[in-house]
């Protein structure tokens, strides 16, 4: 996954969509990689990645969405 940039990290499934929908709203393009295990979904997580070129606009997105 080169050229991509990890922005957030969430245990639940429904918090990245909503972040991927957020980000996406701006413009940004973002890839979700579910890493969860297939049998036991209380391990592991979903991690969002953008462009490299979109990683600062959308870090500052992320942080302004926790607050």
């Amino acid at each position: 996954m080169e050229n991509r940039k990890l922005i957030f990290t969430t245990s639940l499934e429904y918090s990245a969509n909503l972040m991927k929908d957020k980000l996406e709203g701006e413009g940004i393009h973002v890839l979700i990689l579910n890493q969860q295990d297939s049998m036991y979904k209380a391990f592991g997580s979903f991690e969002l990645y953008v462009l490299s070129e979109d990683e600062t606009k959308a870090k500052k997105i992320v942080e302004e969405t926790e607050e």
